[in-house]
């Protein structure tokens, strides 16, 4: 199988990027996009040349470091998938790929495909945390949570801050991440008493990183891996109003 690759090349984040061509060819279908990555850094190693820099851990599709477009698409053309987890039967032999870094302001480029998300460490530190008392762990059934209540919790914790919504989004809005943050926490009974504030300090953080508006075409929710829900934006907005209300 052969593929070829348009891909963004850039220094540093005070540089200027463009995009370089490569041919990747020998590949088998049943690679990862990230292994055929591996393959064109190889040779590229083996001629001497600066080898294409892009962010990753896990490749299980847990962590969501491997961030970057694939045609335009966050993470690719499969839905509910990161870009680890996509793989190359998902292309036609001798198709074109322009692989590019997430673009939004919030997130500059650091180099080729790696780019700075700390905006989403920033709002995570303004508010994802509740007040409890150091120790040993509570027995799980201390704090009787009702099932429905439960699964929504999880629901919105499955987010795993990859930032596809962010570059989905034509405003970069980061709503749909801060949503989730937002909510997981807001659903069970520990996360009430910062609930107001909450939502507010991390609604601040996020207008404060230079993260845009929600543009309502729910594209965040379209290329999310974990395919969570634009309704938690809602939910962020009520909690939002409440608690301008009671600040007031």
């Amino acid at each position: 199988m052969k593929l070829h690759l348009r891909v963004w090349r850039q220094k540093s984040r005070e540089s200027g990027g463009h995009f370089e061509s490569y041919e990747a060819d020998g590949l088998n279908p049943d690679m990862s996009f990230l292994e055929m990555l591996d393959v064109v850094n190889d040779r590229l190693t083996k001629e001497g040349k600066e080898p294409i820099a892009f962010d990753h851990d896990c490749r299980e599709g847990i962590c969501g470091s491997c961030a970057m477009a694939i045609n335009g698409e966050p993470h690719g053309p499969n839905k509910g998938a990161t870009t680890c987890q996509v793989y190359l039967r998902s292309f036609k032999d001798g198709e074109t790929l322009t692989v590019e870094p997430w673009r939004a302001k919030a997130f500059p480029v650091l180099k080729d495909l790696v780019t700075d998300r700390s905006a989403f460490d920033r709002i995570i530190q303004a508010g994802g945390f509740i007040s409890v008392n150091t120790g040993q762990a509570p027995d799980a059934n201390a704090m009787p949570i009702g099932k429905e209540d439960a699964e929504k919790a999880f629901d919105a914790a499955h987010c795993i801050g990859c930032g596809a919504c962010v570059a989905a989004c034509r405003n970069g809005s980061a709503m749909l991440f801060a949503a989730a943050k937002v909510s997981h926490l807001g659903m069970l009974p520990q996360g009430q008493p910062e609930r107001a504030e909450r939502v507010r300090k991390m609604v601040e953080a996020m207008d404060a990183a230079g993260f845009g508006n929600c543009s309502n075409q729910y594209a965040c929710e379209a290329v999310c891996p974990k395919e969570i829900s634009a309704d938690w934006i809602a939910r962020m907005n009520r909690d939002y109003a409440v608690s301008a209300a009671k600040k007031i």
